[in-house]
């Protein structure tokens, strides 16, 4: 065997037995090649996340972005308020918070396919927006998708999304769901979207 083959190897052992031992402190362990920037959906617990997906008919119901690398993941996201005393509003938690059984059923990444610079610009971006309420039709305030939506796209990166216009009560208008985003051209899965009893449909979607 080559020293270049055993140099592989050994990584390789190395990189399974983190992933083990994070798996027995119950961490996170998410795919190899997800960077910060990445967009990480879930389908959540609450009767809010029900409703999403009620009206997008798609797999998830929240969209965050990962902030960090392996081993100190974070997301930052805009949610209503998870935790008592805290104002709905964009937050940045540690990974596995946002993926505790409580708040998530299941999970996926998908990786932005863009530059150093702009994957840094995006997420700084995103953290800058720390603070903004949380609101859908509110220009002081922002929703998850759009969040990480508009913080790529002044990094300089445009998702190519359309948005889909809804006749809320009250609030109709053309909105940002899960599963447009994931309909981006510029998002490559690294994990399982959905099991497939749980597929987005298709829809005819409003012009931004």
């Amino acid at each position: 065997m080559t020293s270049h083959a055993l140099a592989l190897r050994c990584c390789a052992l190395v990189l399974a037995l983190l992933a083990g031992a994070l798996r027995a402190e119950g961490l996170p362990v998410l795919p190899p090649g997800a960077r910060a920037g990445d967009l990480i959906f879930r389908e959540g617990t609450e009767a809010v996340s029900a409703a999403v997906m009620a009206i997008d008919r798609g797999a998830f119901s929240h969209v965050g972005m990962l902030v960090g690398e392996a081993g100190r993941w974070q997301v930052v996201h805009a949610t209503p308020s998870e935790v008592r005393g805290r104002p709905d509003g964009v937050v940045l938690d540690p990974l596995a918070f946002f993926l505790d059984p409580a708040r998530s059923k299941r999970h996926a990444i998908y990786h932005i396919e863009a530059g150093d610079g702009q994957r840094r610009r995006a997420v700084e971006h995103a953290l800058a927006m720390q603070g903004r309420p949380f609101r859908i039709a509110d220009p002081a305030g922002t929703y998850c998708t759009e969040l990480v939506w508009k913080a790529w796209k002044d990094a300089g990166l445009d998702l190519d999304v359309q948005f889909t216009a809804l006749a809320l009560p009250l609030l109709p208008g053309r909105y940002l769901l899960p599963s447009d985003l994931l309909a981006s051209p510029r998002l490559r899965p690294l994990a399982p979207a959905a099991p497939p009893d749980r597929p987005g449909l298709l829809r005819t979607h409003a012009g931004q």
